[in-house]
């Protein structure tokens, strides 16, 4: 197992590299540039060419990368050009907690929800309680997190004024349990739909091929409480898939991080890569960007560990 950690840590290191090199060129040839957002259209060209040598914004597009590269090397991401003298590593230390917290409750009510969900759909095949899951799964898969984030605020937010619309106040006051959880509510059921659906589908067929094996007819045939043959036999072997699963996840959470904290103004990593974007901030986005592509390989590597221990057929 040791091995087989340390073959897939080496191997990520080249992925990452490859993942640097295409983002960092596709940001430096996108239209645009920080000085059209820093400066007064009427700058000199000799002040412009004055800040753009200040952070080598000039230099050819393989220099800057090379000079990026040694730098975040060093565990040094630079410094914001827009939030002039900030340092990188600080604007994503103050807001990575905000964004782990979301994909925590997040996980954990897409898992909760569908998983118990999925196991009734299979446990009562071709019924209305199965036709409800299955429809309420596929709608949730098609609708975009953005509409849906809109429709919840619009209804529970603006209408019955149920629920805040945003985290920025809430993070910065005094703590309090049921304040969080209360701006959490709709951020988080609105990143977790689109999981939460698919995680539904999977568990269903997951646990529907498992309730039709033999070690399960033998199991009813000893006289066990249907009951007890799904929880006990069942769903220790039918959720194994979910486990994989459940990795790739990972990517889908970073990547709707991104709208749903926008829409919801919550003070994550996801809002502040948009911000950046929009204003050019070449340094945050490359930073972000890194750390996404390191949590979506280790999400990778923990599934792939998990189902090697829940599954005693896999070895590696």
């Amino acid at each position: 197992m040791l091995t087989y950690i340390v073959r897939r840590t080496l191997m990520a290191i080249p992925l990452l590299l490859g993942i640097t090199i295409i983002s960092f060129a596709i940001i430096r040839l996108a239209p645009g540039d920080p000085t059209t957002l820093l400066m007064d259209p009427t700058i000199s060209p000799a002040d412009k060419a004055k800040f753009m040598e200040k952070y080598g914004l000039n230099d050819p597009v393989h220099v800057q990368y090379l000079k990026w590269l040694g730098s975040m090397v060093q565990g040094d991401f630079g410094t914001s050009l827009i939030r002039k003298g900030v340092p990188v590593s600080e604007m994503i230390m103050n807001r990575l907690p905000n964004t782990l917290l979301l994909m925590v409750v997040s996980t954990v009510l897409a898992l909760i929800i569908a998983i118990p969900f999925g196991i009734i759909s299979a446990a009562r095949p071709y019924t209305k309680v199965d036709y409800t899951v299955s429809v309420t799964s596929f709608l949730g898969l098609a609708t975009p997190n953005f509409w849906l984030g809109l429709i919840l605020i619009m209804v529970f937010a603006v209408q019955l004024n149920w629920f805040p619309t945003g985290g920025t106040s809430t993070l910065n006051a005094e703590f309090s349990i049921w304040d969080r959880i209360h701006h959490l509510m709709l951020p988080a059921f609105v990143l977790a739909s689109a999981d939460m659906a698919g995680l539904t589908r999977y568990s269903r067929s997951s646990m529907f091929d498992v309730l039709k094996q033999d070690y399960m007819r033998t199991a009813r045939a000893k006289g066990f409480k249907e009951s007890k043959v799904i929880i006990k036999h069942g769903v220790r072997n039918g959720l194994i898939p979910i486990i994989t699963i459940f990795g790739l996840m990972i990517p889908s959470f970073i990547g709707g991080a991104v709208v749903v904290e926008k829409i919801f103004s919550w003070p994550g990593i996801g809002l502040l890569f948009i911000d950046s974007a929009f204003q050019r901030d070449y340094p945050v986005i490359m930073a972000l960007t890194v750390i996404s592509a390191v949590f979506v390989v280790i999400g990778n590597l923990i599934a792939d560990i998990l189902y090697a221990i829940f599954d005693p057929r896999i070895e590696y």
